[in-house]
């Protein structure tokens, strides 16, 4: 009876969903198998849909229609995503809260017959994990590192990242005593805080820390001789003569222990738009950036 109500409901016979749904987890292709149930269900979307037709057909047609055809799609979107690249899992609360902890799907598939209300006690390690809800997870495509690909190719987006960031900088620097040394974290690509600071703070020593090769060989064609480079991974206790750290917004440390225990007397961290810690000035509305100052 349920299975009939969710046929009518969504306008696909749930019979036919759920033996779609078993092949794909026997990783088998979905085929047409005929039942007095999926027949019984078929009938009942049938009918439904014939007395839209007769009642309402303009409601049918411009209304029902598209929301059918969209979810339908937002299904495809969100089983392509669940699986691209590995089954992937995500634990974000509200979106488990409000969708039966659909997010454990890793979990799901090692243990399909397990209800769902007990799918976070079986949280597993060592597995594919994304910080977005499968039907969101295309805007991954959309990563920092793709966008600052496209600030290289445009002279445009340069000048205007490079605007925007120098007045953050130029209202957040007097707050500190005098700059000798600079360690800028993942600077490379487009090193704009390091063009920045050559002409704010011009007897300052900048030193730029990327784990890029390439970065750092882009980086190389915009600023000057009197920048270093060094090609790692950045350390939290830096030397004790710098005097300013300045940790990027694609940041894959811990940025709350950076907030926590400043690794220098002054740490300029970019970070997005809400998340206001210390003296914070925002960069950008578009660009969904502020950077914020903390002293140790």
């Amino acid at each position: 009876m349920f299975s009939a109500f969710e046929s009518l409901v969504l306008g696909i016979p749930q019979r036919l969903w759920r033996d779609r749904h078993l092949a794909h987890h026997a990783d088998k292709p979905s085929d047409w198998r005929w039942s007095r149930q999926l027949a019984l269900e078929s009938l009942l979307v049938l009918v439904l849909w014939s007395l839209m037709l007769t009642l309402a057909p303009g409601c049918f047609v411009t209304g029902y229609l598209p929301g059918w055809l969209i979810g339908l799609g937002l299904c495809r979107l969100q089983g392509h995503f669940e699986h691209e690249h590995g089954t992937t899992s995500h634990y974000g609360r509200l979106y488990n809260l409000l969708f039966f902890n659909d997010g454990y799907h890793v979990e799901h598939h090692a243990r399909p017959a397990e209800h769902w209300t007990r799918l976070s006690r079986r949280k597993l390690t060592d597995l594919r994990t994304s910080r977005w809800p499968a039907v969101l997870r295309w805007l991954g495509y959309f990563n920092l590192d793709r966008m600052e690909r496209l600030v290289l190719r445009s002279t445009t987006l340069q000048r205007f990242v490079l605007r925007k960031h120098e007045r953050a900088f130029r209202a957040l620097l007097p707050h500190l005593e005098s700059v000798r040394r600079v360690e800028i974290v993942g600077g490379g690509m487009f090193p704009r805080t390091a063009l920045i600071l050559q002409r704010l703070l011009p007897s300052a020593r900048l030193t730029i820390i990327d784990a890029s090769a390439e970065n750092l060989g882009s980086a190389r064609r915009f600023v000057g001789h009197n920048v270093e480079f060094v090609h790692g991974f950045f350390d939290a206790s830096p030397p004790d003569d710098v005097d300013l750290v300045v940790i990027p917004l694609a940041f894959v440390g811990d940025r709350a222990a950076i907030y926590r225990h400043p690794p220098a007397p002054a740490v300029l961290v970019h970070d997005w738009l809400w998340h206001r810690r210390g003296t914070g000035l925002v960069v950008s509305l578009p660009l969904l950036k502020r950077l914020n100052l903390v002293m140790q």
